[in-house]
C-alpha cells in the first residue's frame, strides 16, 4: 500500500459479530471487518457519529432564513430582483459557462476509469453484501428518479425548437441535417452528461453511507480534503449549499409542472386556464397534497404512484411510436444516436461564439447542465439508497448507460414525431413552441388519434410526477437539514413542503420560466466547487479502501447504519 495514503478500515474476525453469520444475506464463515476506521484514519478524519444531532440546527435555520429572505425580495421587488438576477446570470455564464460543459465531461471520464479499473469491484456496502433489489426493479427506480415533468415539458419542445433554430447555426433551419442536429444536442442536454453528475453524487454518498457508515450528507465525504472542518462551519456551509441548489432545482420542475397542468386543463376543457394566477393556484393545491403525503410517511403509496407513472409513460411512448411515423422514427433514432456518439467530444465542448450563441446556451445547454448539477445531491441520495450491494462497475455502467439510452428514445419518439408533422404535414408545433414551450407536447397529441384521452393521460402524468417529485424533495431537504436524521420530524417536513411550493409560486410570479431558469443557474454556480471537491474526495477514499490498498480483507456492512424511510 502506498505510504502517502492512511490505512482504511481495519479487519475483524467474522466470529466477532454474530449478526453477520446469522444474516441470511451473508454467507456463513465470511470474513468481516468493523465499521470503525483505524487509529491513524480516525485521528485525521474522525468517524461520523451514528446517532445524528439535533433535529433543528444551524443548517436548518440558516437555509430557511436565506430562502425566506430571497422570497421576500422576489415577492416585493420582482423587477429589481429579475434585473439583478439576469445581470448575475450573464456574468456567470459568460465568464464561467465553460465549467458547466467541462465538469460533466470530466466526471464521465472519472466514472469510466473507476468502473474499468480495480476500483470497479468495490461494493457499496460490505464485501459480502448483495443488492437489495432485483436488477430490473433497480433500473426501473433509476428511471423513476428523474423521469418526470421535464420529459413532458421538453420531450417535444426542445427538439422541435432546435429544428427551426439549429444549435450553433450548424445546419439550415428545417433541413434533414437540422433534424439530426436537433436530437443529438437534445441527447447532449439529457443524456450521459446529466447521469454522470447523478452517478458521481450517488456513488460518493453510497460509498460513504453503506461502506463507511457515515450519515447521508455530502459534508462527511469531504473529510479527506478538509479534515475536521467537515464537521464545522465549512461542512455546514456545504450542507446549506446542497439545500439551496436542491430546492431551486426541484422547484423549477414544479413551476414547469404547474404550467403543463394548466395547459393540459385548457386542452381538455376548452377554457383559457394558462395564466400565472391559475398556475400559482395549481401549485398551492398540489403543495397541500404532497406536503401531507410527506408528513404522513406513507411510503407504500408513493411507491405505487411511481410505478403507475412508469406504466403510463411507457404506454404513452408506445402509443406515439405506433400511431406516428414508426419507420421514420426508428431510422432517425439510429442516425441521431450515431451522430451523437461520433461527435461526442466535439459537441460536449462546443462553447458560444458570440452573444446570440450565449443567449441560446443560457436557454438550453447551460441551463440543463446547471439543472442537473443542482439536482445532483437529491438524485444522488436516492440512487445511493437503492444501490446498496452493487459494485462500482455495475453502478457506473448501468447508471450512465441505461437511462441515457431510454431518454434518447423518448425524445426521438416525441420530438421526432413533432418534427415529422411540421416538415411533412405543415403543422406549426415548432412555431407554437417558440412562443410557449408548454404548448408543444399537447400540440403533438392533437395530431394523433384519441387526443382527448392522451391529453388526460399527459395531465395525470404531470400531476403524479409533481406529487412524487415534490414529496421526495421535501423528504430529502428534511433529512439534510436535520443532520442526516433518516426520520425527520413532521414539523420540519411541513416547513420544507410549504417553502418548496412557495418558492415555485414566487419565482413564477416574479418572472415565469426565465426566473426559474435563472435561479437554477445561480444556485448551481457555487455548487460546482462542491461537486469538484466531492469527486476528488471520492477518489482519495477509494484509494484507501482495503480491497484495493493491499489489505486482502473483506469489509462488513456498518453495524448501526440507520435505515432510510421506505419510499
Amino acid at each position: 500500500m502506498p505510504q502517502d495514503h492512511p490505512a482504511g478500515p481495519q479487519p475483524r474476525a467474522a466470529d466477532q459479530s454474530s449478526s453477520d453469520s446469522d444474516d441470511p444475506d451473508h454467507p456463513r464463515g465470511s470474513v468481516a471487518v468493523a465499521d470503525r476506521p483505524s487509529s491513524a484514519e480516525a485521528e485525521r478524519f474522525p468517524a461520523e457519529p451514528q446517532t445524528p444531532g439535533r433535529a433543528l440546527n444551524g443548517v436548518f435555520f440558516t437555509a430557511v432564513t436565506l430562502i425566506v429572505a430571497l422570497l421576500a425580495v422576489a415577492g416585493f421587488w420582482p423587477e429589481r430582483m429579475s434585473t439583478a438576477a439576469d445581470a448575475a446570470m450573464n456574468w456567470v455564464t459568460s465568464s464561467a459557462g465553460w465549467s458547466l460543459m467541462l465538469i460533466p465531461l470530466g466526471l464521465i471520464g472519472l466514472l469510466l476509469v473507476l468502473a474499468c479499473s480495480r476500483f470497479g469491484r468495490i461494493r457499496l456496502g460490505g464485501d459480502d453484501s448483495r443488492p437489495e433489489y432485483p436488477t430490473y426493479a433497480w433500473i426501473a427506480m433509476l428511471l423513476g428518479a428523474v423521469m418526470g415533468i421535464g420529459l413532458i415539458t421538453y420531450g417535444v419542445a426542445e427538439p422541435v425548437s432546435h429544428l427551426f433554430d439549429p444549435p450553433h447555426g450548424l445546419s439550415e433551419p428545417g433541413s434533414q441535417q437540422a433534424v439530426v442536429d436537433s436530437l443529438r444536442f437534445t441527447f447532449l442536454d439529457w443524456g450521459i452528461h446529466a447521469w454522470a453528475v447523478f452517478a458521481t453524487f450517488g456513488l460518493a454518498i453510497g460509498y460513504s453511507t453503506h461502506r463507511l457508515g457515515n450519515k447521508g450528507l455530502v459534508s462527511p465525504i469531504l473529510r479527506p480534503l478538509i479534515g475536521r472542518h467537515a464537521d464545522g462551519l465549512v461542512g455546514k456551509a456545504v450542507d446549506v449549499l446542497v439545500i439551496l441548489a436542491t430546492l431551486f432545482g426541484t422547484t423549477t420542475s414544479l413551476g414547469l409542472g404547474a404550467a403543463q397542468i394548466s395547459q393540459g386543463l385548457s386542452q381538455v376543457t376548452g377554457l383559457e386556464l394558462t395564466g400565472t394566477g391559475v398556475q400559482i393556484a395549481v401549485i398551492a393545491l398540489i403543495t397541500v397534497l404532497f406536503t401531507a403525503s410527506a408528513m404522513s410517511g406513507v411510503g407504500r403509496g408513493i411507491r405505487m404512484i411511481s410505478q403507475t407513472t412508469m406504466v403510463l409513460a411507457a404506454a404513452l411512448l408506445v402509443f406515439v411510436l405506433v400511431t406516428g411515423p414508426t419507420s421514420w422514427l426508428i431510422n432517425l433514432f439510429l442516425r441521431s444516436l450515431g451522430s451523437y456518439a461520433g461527435g461526442f467530444v466535439e459537441i460536449s465542448l462546443m462553447l458560444p461564439a458570440d452573444g446570440d450563441d450565449l443567449a441560446w446556451m443560457q436557454w438550453w445547454t447551460y441551463f440543463m447542465m446547471a439543472w442537473w448539477i443542482s439536482w445532483g445531491a437529491f438524485v444522488g441520495i436516492f440512487l445511493a439508497r437503492i444501490s446498496r450491494g452493487r459494485t462500482i462497475r455495475q453502478f457506473v455502467l448501468v447508471v450512465l448507460g441505461v437511462p441515457s439510452l431510454i431518454f434518447s428514445a423518448w425524445f426521438t419518439v416525441f420530438g421526432g414525431s413533432a418534427m415529422f408533422m411540421d416538415l411533412e404535414r405543415g403543422t406549426a408545433i415548432g412555431e407554437a413552441a417558440a412562443e410557449d414551450i408548454n404548448t408543444a407536447f399537447f400540440g403533438l397529441l392533437e395530431q394523433l388519434p384519441l387526443t382527448a384521452l392522451t391529453s388526460v393521460v399527459a395531465v395525470v402524468l404531470v400531476v403524479l410526477y409533481f406529487i412524487t417529485g415534490a414529496d421526495s424533495n421535501t423528504y430529502v431537504l428534511s433529512v439534510i437539514s436535520s443532520d442526516g436524521r433518516m426520520h425527520p420530524s413532521r414539523s420540519v417536513m411541513g416547513v420544507w413542503g410549504v417553502l418548496t411550493g412557495a418558492t415555485a409560486a414566487v419565482l413564477l410570479y416574479a418572472g415565469g420560466l426565465e426566473a426559474l431558469q435563472t435561479a437554477v443557474m445561480l444556485s448551481a454556480a457555487p455548487f460546482i466547487f462542491v461537486i469538484l471537491a466531492l469527486a476528488v474526495s471520492l477518489v482519495m477514499l477509494l484509494r484507501r479502501d482495503p480491497l484495493v490498498a493491499g489489505h486482502g480483507v473483506a469489509v462488513a456492512e456498518p453495524a448501526s447504519q440507520p435505515e432510510v424511510r421506505d419510499r
